[in-house]
């Protein structure tokens, strides 16, 4: 057997590791999110069960909270009527967002899959990120009865007076409408960027979007999962053109 046949096996094996290691415990590229998962002991309310490891910083998570968030200057309130349950929801979404260091496998750059102008300071976002079945249905049940004048928040807004209201001639009405099912919600409001898996919580194939921090960080395991699934291109290219110079080096 050729010398280089169990370097080009051994490299072929660890490829995958390799290559998923590079989408965990990673902060994506944008605008509130630290450079690297740190751990941050003063995290605000919903977004506490990131305090071990987070991407977000104190004052992020804090901002998070407020009604009309200097963190986009967005209101979620812009019909008036928000159920108390429904903006948590909102706001545990947001601290998802931020905070998680789990995202690595659905990080994309901006631009990609309809952003067609990026906000400032953004150079990624998620894409599809797997919201357990429980995330999506909770979540739809408790804004059924608030108000909205959008189904697609990421644009179209009136920025007029420096945060968003609804434009010319939409309407202000349930959630239900604009949203008929717990999929809709999860999956258009941020354009796409989470979608509704039809996995449930603790099957392991699935993301939490909020977990009880005493019981742990359940979307570590899952992260690891889709990234050992998703090897690098660039990677796989490399080992590829090695395979093919290698026999002529013996």
């Amino acid at each position: 057997m050729a010398w280089w046949w169990p370097l080009l096996l051994e490299l072929w094996t660890v490829m995958p590791a390799w290559a998923g290691d590079e989408l965990l415990n990673i902060c994506m590229n944008a605008k509130h999110h630290k450079r690297v998962p740190s751990p941050e002991d003063k995290l605000y309310e919903e977004c506490i069960p990131w305090k071990d490891n987070a991407c977000c910083t104190l004052t992020t998570s804090w901002e998070a909270h407020l009604d009309v968030s200097p963190l986009y200057n967005f209101s979620l309130f812009h019909c008036g009527l928000l159920m108390p349950g429904c903006r948590k929801h909102f706001i545990q979404a947001i601290c998802f967002y931020e905070c998680s260091p789990n995202l690595g496998p659905w990080i994309q750059p901006v631009g990609s899959l309809g952003w067609e102008v990026a906000p400032s300071g953004q150079g990624e976002r998620v894409v599809n990120v797997p919201l357990c079945q429980e995330d999506c249905e909770e979540w739809w049940e408790d804004c059924r009865m608030s108000y909205t004048c959008k189904s697609n928040w990421r644009g179209g807004w009136d920025w007029s007076q420096g945060k968003n209201r609804c434009p010319k001639g939409a309407q202000c009405l349930p959630f239900s409408h604009y949203f008929p099912t717990p999929a809709d919600l999860c999956e258009k409001t941020w354009s796409n960027s989470f979608k509704a898996s039809p996995e449930r919580r603790n099957s392991g194939r699935c993301l939490q979007k909020w977990f009880e921090p005493a019981q742990g960080n359940p979307n570590v395991a899952v992260a690891r999962l889709f990234a050992s699934s998703a090897p690098s291109w660039e990677l796989s290219y490399t080992v590829m053109v090695c395979s093919l110079f290698l026999p002529f080096l013996s």
